[in-house]
């Protein structure tokens, strides 16, 4: 059996839509069987050092457009010309790894699976402009249409989906995404010292990890600095967006300059070291499908200070520490409680560990693998 994934995030993305895709790959060419056949269908080789994260194995493989193509092209062929490439490769179930689906696989008669992230382009359409929010919704409602199984990465997306989509509850599976060991690894004293020489980090901070737009809030943990010690840093990690000039304005008119530090276009090698090095991770989120960025905090030894109102108390679990998005001085107190010589910090550290086991383990691809199985028993019937 050939079983055909959407892999453009797999090589393109180095957040969580990738890091979901990865994982799943990697987690789900472990647990088949030896006579089962991964398929990547990537609109392009994208980025070395992402490709290389999806282990070698006989039975992965990545399929390319048959001919070099522009961006235009690239487009096209994964929203529906990868369907002739799938029909002809045999393929009998194909899994959309970012909530899409190639238009035209129901008609080939191959059946399919999609993971919904969020919806967050309808919860809050102001945080999009106008034509993508159109796009985008034109492709969720379409997808819901098509896909034979829906899985939901937590209880919030299965909601969302059913709200926003008008999908039956039975038709959704929910399966928290798995998260890789690397930010588990301890790094060696010899990397952490070249990474904090490198980016020149303060002595003392806390991290916040995300592309830094208006939906991640990060503006509320740079509020709350004016209220925590001096000697305590804020090192905020992500990709810049109009937003960041926001933030950046305040701090420059706070007199935060030098407590607060952005950080562009990290290496995925340098990340764990980050977090290593700080004594806490805040995750201010306003929405998320999910909440990556808490889990791999924890994964590091870090405590937790996330936001109430989506996702992310499913991610972080009762260790993590939640305020409302616009609280400031709640944010400021929950820090606190996260730094170092705090009163239960470590206790909080070893359940947040236990608790995002569950997230570890190869738990995520029996779950998805018992739903393949279940729609390919359907077929036969």
């Amino acid at each position: 059996m050939i079983i055909g994934y959407d892999a453009k995030r797999i090589v393109c993305n180095r957040t969580g839509l990738g890091s979901y895709a990865r994982t799943l790959v990697n987690d789900l060419a472990e647990a088949v069987t030896p006579d089962v056949t991964l398929n990547l269908y990537a609109p392009e080789r994208g980025d070395d050092s992402l490709r290389r994260q999806v282990k070698p194995r006989q039975n992965v493989k990545f399929v390319y457009p048959d001919a070099a193509v522009g961006a235009i092209g690239r487009a096209l062929w994964r929203m529906k010309g990868v369907v002739n490439d799938v029909v002809r490769d045999g393929v009998r179930l194909y899994h959309g790894l970012s909530g899409e689906l190639p238009i035209g696989l129901k008609a080939a008669g191959v059946k399919t699976v999609v993971t919904m992230h969020d919806v967050i382009f309808m919860r809050h359409p102001e945080w999009y402009g106008w034509f993508d929010r159109k796009i985008y919704a034109w492709k969720f409602r379409k997808t819901c249409r098509e896909a034979d199984r829906i899985i939901a990465i937590s209880e919030c997306t299965k909601r969302d989906v059913m709200l926003y989509g008008d999908v039956p509850a039975d038709k959704i599976d929910v399966i928290y995404q798995s998260c890789g060991s690397r930010f588990k690894l301890r790094e060696g004293e010899k990397k952490l010292q070249e990474v904090h020489t490198a980016y020149m980090l303060p002595e003392r901070y806390i991290v916040s990890v995300g592309t830094i737009e208006e939906r991640k809030n990060v503006l509320l943990a740079v509020k709350a600095m004016r209220l925590l010690p001096e000697d305590v840093s804020l090192v905020i990690v992500g990709r810049s967006t109009p937003y960041c000039d926001k933030v950046k304005r305040y701090v420059a008119h706070n007199g935060l300059a030098n407590r607060v530090m952005f950080l562009h276009g990290v290496p995925a090698d340098d990340l764990p070291a980050i977090y290593q090095m700080a004594e806490a991770s805040v995750y201010p989120s306003r929405y998320e499908g999910f909440g990556l960025p808490v889990i791999e905090a924890i994964q590091s030894g870090l405590p937790v200070v996330a936001c109430k109102g989506s996702c992310l108390e499913e991610a972080g679990g009762n260790a993590t520490l939640y305020v409302d998005p616009d609280d400031v001085s709640g944010m400021a107190k929950a820090v606190r409680l996260t730094l170092k010589g705090a009163p239960g910090r470590d206790e909080r550290i070893a359940e947040g560990m236990a608790y995002i086991s569950r997230f570890e383990n190869n738990e995520t691809a029996r779950k998805v693998l018992d739903v393949y199985e279940r729609l390919m028993k359907e077929v036969k019937s």
